[in-house]
């Protein structure tokens, strides 16, 4: 497991957001801690057409918390 902090992917509103109630990312919003091979897609706008999957330590300037599960 990684620790997964306030900036990165695994906190963002987008990651993983066509699924948010998922287990594994309702885990890593109340643990802040996410499996070292993760990957989900990143459903910000304007990375949404890049079809992008990213771990959930990544980050970008796009960062929005996603709310506390």
């Amino acid at each position: 497991m990684q620790s997964v902090h306030a900036g990165q992917c695994g906190l963002c509103t987008h990651f993983g957001e066509n699924h948010a109630k998922n287990s594994a990312l309702v885990t890593i919003l109340t643990s802040h801690k996410a499996p070292l091979n993760m990957l989900d897609e990143c459903g910000h706008p304007k990375h949404a057409a890049l079809h992008l999957k990213v771990t959930p330590i990544s980050g970008c300037d796009g960062f929005h918390a996603a709310a506390q599960a």
